[in-house]
């Protein structure tokens, strides 16, 4: 029986149906769409702001988010958003930028200087550095929530508005704490003009995204020899880039501007940091001033560098493939860990942006290898010579050769467990320590300390004859697939390094001292 009723019914159903779809779909679309657009206008945005950063004497940096209070120093007002110079700390709104970019100049790095020869004072209105104090009454500076008191970006003076006019000597600055760390702008322009280089060519901070290491190093070169400390800012790659170039200045005949080098350790390993006791990662745990102290009483060490030389068989008439080497040498499970790590890195970079996100990646690598064993029987393919004596090998995966006393992240590859006697290493003997370990699984329990690695012995030099088969292979954390070859490992050089001695690197202190005595001392 037809039923006008359920007609009206089903019909108001159907619309509410269709209305419950129209606003859900709505609901999921608009957003998309504003997150699509707000995208598309950030990108355009970063595009603009990156010519226009680039073209600036300031060295700029946008961000979304200030970490503090901050005040436009253009404007005043409190902002959110917007710009900050790393050289001398002028922050600005984005409608303000160009105006600031424009009426604010940075600090020079190279300038004349005053008829007197001292430098002088560059003053920055407002966002004073938290807890800092007036050089003139002793009270806290920045308290007061706007744009007031002001900080010298040389010498980090910070000053209040009110007690400017009572500052002792205003104009003259002595550079402050850290004045034997800072290339005073005279100076720099003196020597310039003497030797008539370009006079940009050191206006500003160097930049290893934009200039490579030979480049930068040869402002050690206009400096008193013996004088130059290098903070490399980067993992253990980065550190061996610019030992490379430092290699560079020594065949220019330049050894007296050698400079010494230390690490903040950015990198995901951090071993060569952490064998010279600056530790195995930092994430702004310590402040920029202590950082800078630890430089200055840092101790100066030698470290060995190695050539590698790898032949490949049959290929006679090419020259072989020669690396340095800082940290090990590896062929193995721990090869092919780095191997499959650095090989989807290069396909998703964005993903591989965390410290912790890699160590998770090689995590489960090596759980895969200790499945699938890829590495297995490798002393029936390997040959190993230690100082042209041929080494009998037990049934092993993996070979490493260390030069420093970490390695795999934070593990004393040598020491083990530390319940064996072992001959002492040292950073400068011009021996490497040459290890076995038996799978992926092995050298999980070496570095929980649950397991020793195979003592190979330690060398001069160390040859190895891959005869068949492909094996992967790194030299410091950079991998490849390896046919058959003859490597051969030979003392290269030294470098001189900085050793932190007070910053504990492990968990047990009871080892520190005697660590130290095996790397540094006789």
């Amino acid at each position: 029986m037809y039923m006008e009723g359920d007609e009206g019914h089903d019909e108001r159903g159907s619309r509410e149906e269709w209305t419950l779809l129209f606003w859900t779909s709505l609901a999921v679309i608009v957003p998309v769409i504003i997150t699509l657009w707000c995208s598309t206008q950030r990108s355009k945005r970063k595009t603009h702001m990156k010519d226009f950063f680039r073209k600036s004497k300031h060295g700029w940096h946008y961000t979304d988010l200030f970490n503090k209070p901050t005040y436009c120093c253009v404007c005043s007002q409190h902002i959110l958003q917007g710009a900050f110079c790393d050289c001398c700390g002028l922050c600005a709104d984005e409608p303000c930028l160009r105006r600031a970019d424009r009426s604010l100049p940075c600090k020079e790095i190279m300038a004349p200087a005053r008829p007197d020869g001292a430098p002088e004072h560059r003053w920055v209105r407002g966002n004073v550095p938290l807890a800092s104090y007036c050089a003139v009454c002793k009270q806290q500076c920045g308290t007061q929530p706007k744009l007031c008191d002001f900080r010298c970006v040389w010498c980090q003076t910070t000053v209040h508005d009110d007690c400017m006019a009572s500052l002792a000597d205003a104009e003259h600055c002595d550079l402050g704490e850290f004045r034997s760390l800072i290339i005073p702008p005279h100076y720099l322009y003196h020597v310039n003009k003497l030797r008539r280089r370009h006079p940009d060519e050191y206006s500003k901070v160097f930049d290893l995204s934009e200039l490579t290491p030979p480049k930068a190093l040869q402002l050690c070169t206009l400096l008193p020899p013996g004088s130059v400390r290098v903070l490399v800012c980067g993992g253990d790659g980065t550190v061996g880039w610019v030992l490379d170039a430092i290699d560079t200045m020594k065949l220019k005949g330049q050894d007296q501007f050698i400079p010494r080098v230390t690490i903040l350790p950015l990198g995901t390993g951090n071993d060569l940091s952490n064998t010279l006791g600056w530790g195995s990662g930092y994430a702004g745990e310590i402040p920029v001033e202590q950082v800078l102290r630890n430089v200055l009483d840092a101790e100066v060490v030698k470290m060995d560098r190695w050539k590698v030389q790898v032949a490949s068989k049959g290929l006679y008439f090419r020259k072989p493939k020669v690396l340095s080497m800082n940290n090990y040498f590896s062929v193995g499970p721990d090869a092919l860990m780095a191997l499959n790590f650095h090989t989807h890195r290069e396909k998703t970079p964005s993903f591989f942006s965390s410290r912790i996100i890699n160590k998770a990646v090689y995590f489960l690598y090596g759980t895969k290898d200790c499945l699938v064993q890829e590495c297995k029987d490798l002393d029936k393919r390997i040959e190993l010579e230690l100082d042209g004596e041929r080494v009998a090998l037990p049934s092993l995966e993996g070979i490493i050769v260390c030069n420093i006393g970490y390695w795999g992240g934070g593990c004393r590859l040598w020491e083990g467990m530390g319940d064996e006697p072992c001959p002492p290493t040292r950073l400068d003997d011009g021996l490497l320590e040459v290890v076995g370990v038996f799978g992926s699984f092995h050298c999980a329990q070496i570095q929980v300390k649950l397991a020793n690695p195979v003592r190979l012995g330690q060398a001069h030099t160390v040859r190895l004859v891959l005869k068949s088969s492909r094996m992967p292979m790194q030299v410091d954390g950079e991998p490849w697939a390896q046919g058959p070859c003859t490597i051969t490992i030979t003392h290269k050089t030294q470098v001189l390094m900085l050793y932190h001695s007070a910053e504990q690197t492990d968990d047990d202190d009871d080892d520190e001292s005697s660590h130290k005595q095996a790397q540094i001392t006789a």
